[in-house]
């Protein structure tokens, strides 16, 4: 429905171009209900949740990507980014929560009305140093079971291993 009204071309008989626009004439704004707080700074927009979150009045998980119509407001800016505050309502329980933009970080925090699911950091199970960068001019003592070099050795043996492994596979499926 909303497509249509965008490109409506019906203009009422008794309307001058001289009285300025239709949506002047008619007294409506152009983004139509989406502005209805407009005076107040807040824009109703179309939210899309980054993450999952737990509401704090149901207790209910609210899957990523779960779509609502939120407040968007300006509430500060990080040097010349704005910071936006979006104010969502749950679904299940009405219960209003809020998360704002975290430019520093590029990333988004709920602030007041629910909170984080706890996400596990995928990692190596072995060594821990998934994702790490290993700066190899610090390693003193390559003796050392724990040390940097022998981690990466070690990593760079399961790499021929796994190689070796699928050539094997890949050998097994022709014939």
């Amino acid at each position: 429905m909303a497509e249509r009204r965008a490109t409506n071309k019906y203009y009422p008989p008794d309307w001058d171009p001289s009285q300025g626009s239709v949506n002047a004439y008619i007294g409506q704004h152009p983004l139509r209900d989406r502005a209805r707080k407009l005076n107040e700074g807040i824009l109703i927009v179309r939210f899309e949740l980054p993450f999952s979150i737990w509401c704090g009045g149901c207790n209910s998980l609210l899957s990523t990507g779960l779509r609502f119509n939120a407040e968007k407001k300006k509430i500060g800016s990080y040097y010349t980014t704005p910071v936006w505050s979006f104010r969502l309502k749950c679904r299940e329980c009405g219960h209003w929560f809020e998360i704002h933009t975290n430019p520093k970080d590029s990333a988004y925090e709920v602030v007041s009305g629910a909170r984080k699911k706890a996400m596990p950091e995928m990692s190596n199970e072995d060594d821990g140093t998934a994702g790490e960068i290993v700066d190899l001019s610090r390693v003193e003592d390559s003796d050392n079971k724990n040390s940097l070099l022998h981690k990466l050795e070690a990593l760079d043996a399961r790499k021929q291993r796994d190689k070796r492994t699928m050539e094997r596979l890949s050998t097994l499926q022709v014939s």
